[in-house]
Protein backbone atom coordinates (compact mmCIF):
# COMPACT_ATOMS: atom_id res chain seq x y z
CA UNK A 1 0.00 0.00 0.00
CA UNK A 2 1.40 3.39 -1.00
CA UNK A 3 1.11 6.48 1.15
CA UNK A 4 -1.35 7.92 -1.36
CA UNK A 5 -3.60 4.90 -0.79
CA UNK A 6 -3.75 5.78 2.92
CA UNK A 7 -6.02 8.67 1.95
CA UNK A 8 -9.31 8.99 0.11
CA UNK A 9 -9.09 10.80 -3.23
CA UNK A 10 -10.40 14.01 -1.67
CA UNK A 11 -8.01 13.77 1.29
CA UNK A 12 -5.08 13.13 -1.03
CA UNK A 13 -5.96 16.20 -3.10
CA UNK A 14 -5.91 18.25 0.10
CA UNK A 15 -2.52 16.87 1.11
CA UNK A 16 -1.12 17.60 -2.37
CA UNK A 17 -2.50 21.15 -2.22
CA UNK A 18 -1.04 21.81 1.25
CA UNK A 19 2.26 23.36 0.03
CA UNK A 20 0.29 25.86 -2.08
CA UNK A 21 -2.14 26.48 0.77
CA UNK A 22 0.78 27.14 3.10
CA UNK A 23 2.13 29.72 0.67
CA UNK A 24 -1.20 31.38 -0.05
CA UNK A 25 -1.85 31.85 3.68
CA UNK A 26 1.20 34.10 3.85
CA UNK A 27 0.66 35.79 0.49
CA UNK A 28 -2.91 36.74 1.37
CA UNK A 29 -1.83 38.08 4.77
CA UNK A 30 -0.02 40.96 3.07
CA UNK A 31 -0.79 41.11 -0.65
CA UNK A 32 2.25 42.68 -2.29
CA UNK A 33 0.98 43.20 -5.82
CA UNK A 34 1.77 41.21 -8.92
CA UNK A 35 5.56 41.17 -8.54
CA UNK A 36 5.31 40.11 -4.90
CA UNK A 37 2.84 37.36 -5.77
CA UNK A 38 5.18 36.06 -8.48
CA UNK A 39 8.14 35.99 -6.06
CA UNK A 40 6.06 34.28 -3.41
CA UNK A 41 4.69 31.69 -5.87
CA UNK A 42 8.24 31.01 -7.02
CA UNK A 43 9.19 30.37 -3.38
CA UNK A 44 6.64 27.53 -3.20
CA UNK A 45 7.83 26.07 -6.52
CA UNK A 46 11.44 26.36 -5.37
CA UNK A 47 10.68 24.51 -2.12
CA UNK A 48 9.00 21.71 -4.07
CA UNK A 49 11.96 21.57 -6.45
CA UNK A 50 14.42 21.44 -3.54
CA UNK A 51 12.44 18.61 -1.95
CA UNK A 52 12.60 16.73 -5.25
CA UNK A 53 16.36 17.14 -5.57
CA UNK A 54 16.96 16.14 -1.94
CA UNK A 55 14.35 13.32 -1.99
CA UNK A 56 14.25 10.36 0.34
CA UNK A 57 14.06 12.30 3.60
CA UNK A 58 10.29 11.93 4.03
CA UNK A 59 8.13 9.53 2.04
CA UNK A 60 5.03 11.76 2.24
CA UNK A 61 6.93 14.78 0.93
CA UNK A 62 8.33 12.60 -1.85
CA UNK A 63 4.83 11.41 -2.77
CA UNK A 64 3.49 14.98 -2.88
CA UNK A 65 6.43 16.12 -5.00
CA UNK A 66 5.80 13.18 -7.32
CA UNK A 67 2.13 14.22 -7.57
CA UNK A 68 3.19 17.72 -8.66
CA UNK A 69 5.03 16.14 -11.58
CA UNK A 70 1.76 14.89 -13.07
CA UNK A 71 -1.01 16.94 -14.69
CA UNK A 72 -3.52 15.16 -12.44
CA UNK A 73 -1.64 16.11 -9.26
CA UNK A 74 -1.26 19.74 -10.28
CA UNK A 75 -4.94 19.87 -11.23
CA UNK A 76 -5.98 18.39 -7.88
CA UNK A 77 -3.92 21.00 -6.03
CA UNK A 78 -5.33 23.87 -8.10
CA UNK A 79 -8.88 22.63 -7.58
CA UNK A 80 -8.46 22.59 -3.80
CA UNK A 81 -6.88 26.04 -3.91
CA UNK A 82 -9.73 27.44 -6.03
CA UNK A 83 -12.30 25.88 -3.70
CA UNK A 84 -10.65 27.30 -0.59
CA UNK A 85 -10.16 30.85 -1.95
CA UNK A 86 -13.24 31.25 -4.15
CA UNK A 87 -14.90 34.61 -3.58
CA UNK A 88 -12.95 35.41 -0.41
CA UNK A 89 -11.15 38.63 0.49
CA UNK A 90 -7.47 38.34 1.56
CA UNK A 91 -8.12 38.20 5.34
CA UNK A 92 -10.74 35.49 4.74
CA UNK A 93 -8.29 33.61 2.50
CA UNK A 94 -5.78 33.56 5.35
CA UNK A 95 -8.35 32.13 7.76
CA UNK A 96 -9.57 29.55 5.20
CA UNK A 97 -5.96 28.52 4.49
CA UNK A 98 -5.21 28.16 8.21
CA UNK A 99 -8.36 26.06 8.63
CA UNK A 100 -7.31 23.87 5.69
CA UNK A 101 -3.78 23.45 7.08
CA UNK A 102 -5.33 22.46 10.42
CA UNK A 103 -7.35 19.74 8.69
CA UNK A 104 -4.39 18.53 6.60
CA UNK A 105 -2.25 18.45 9.74
CA UNK A 106 -4.87 16.25 11.41
CA UNK A 107 -5.16 14.03 8.33
CA UNK A 108 -1.45 13.33 8.02
CA UNK A 109 -1.07 12.79 11.77
CA UNK A 110 -3.89 10.23 11.67
CA UNK A 111 -3.18 8.50 8.37
CA UNK A 112 0.62 8.64 8.15
CA UNK A 113 1.85 9.37 11.69
CA UNK A 114 5.45 8.35 10.98
CA UNK A 115 5.66 10.94 8.17
CA UNK A 116 3.56 13.69 9.76
CA UNK A 117 6.19 15.65 11.69
CA UNK A 118 8.53 15.97 8.71
CA UNK A 119 5.70 16.88 6.35
CA UNK A 120 4.30 19.53 8.68
CA UNK A 121 7.79 20.99 9.24
CA UNK A 122 8.17 21.20 5.44
CA UNK A 123 4.89 23.12 5.15
CA UNK A 124 6.15 25.54 7.82
CA UNK A 125 9.42 26.00 5.92
CA UNK A 126 7.47 26.79 2.77
CA UNK A 127 5.43 29.43 4.59
CA UNK A 128 8.63 31.02 5.92
CA UNK A 129 10.24 31.04 2.47
CA UNK A 130 7.15 32.71 1.03
CA UNK A 131 7.23 35.38 3.75
CA UNK A 132 10.88 36.11 3.01
CA UNK A 133 10.46 36.09 -0.77
CA UNK A 134 9.27 39.64 -1.21
CA UNK A 135 9.54 42.99 0.48
CA UNK A 136 6.32 44.48 1.79
CA UNK A 137 5.80 48.23 1.54
CA UNK A 138 8.40 50.60 0.22
CA UNK A 139 8.53 52.02 -3.29
CA UNK A 140 9.99 50.44 -6.44
CA UNK A 141 11.78 47.83 -4.38
CA UNK A 142 13.34 50.32 -1.97
CA UNK A 143 12.48 50.42 1.70
CA UNK A 144 9.78 48.25 3.15
CA UNK A 145 10.18 45.23 5.37
CA UNK A 146 11.16 41.67 4.58
CA UNK A 147 8.38 40.10 6.65
CA UNK A 148 5.42 42.29 7.55
CA UNK A 149 3.51 42.24 10.82
CA UNK A 150 0.56 40.57 9.05
CA UNK A 151 2.85 37.91 7.57
CA UNK A 152 4.42 37.28 10.99
CA UNK A 153 0.93 36.82 12.44
CA UNK A 154 0.06 34.34 9.66
CA UNK A 155 3.35 32.48 10.24
CA UNK A 156 2.56 32.23 13.96
CA UNK A 157 -0.87 30.77 13.20
CA UNK A 158 0.63 28.33 10.70
CA UNK A 159 3.28 27.24 13.20
CA UNK A 160 0.57 26.74 15.81
CA UNK A 161 -1.61 24.49 13.64
CA UNK A 162 1.33 22.50 12.31
CA UNK A 163 2.87 21.91 15.75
Amino acid sequence: MTLKESFTAEEWARVVAAPMISGIAVTAAEPGGLWGAVKESFAVASAVGKAKSEGGQNALIDAVVEAYETPEGRSQARDVLKHEAHGLKPPEVVEAAIAELTEVSRLVATKTPEQAAGFKAWLGEIANKVAEAGTEGGFLGFGGEKVSVAEKAALDKIASVLA
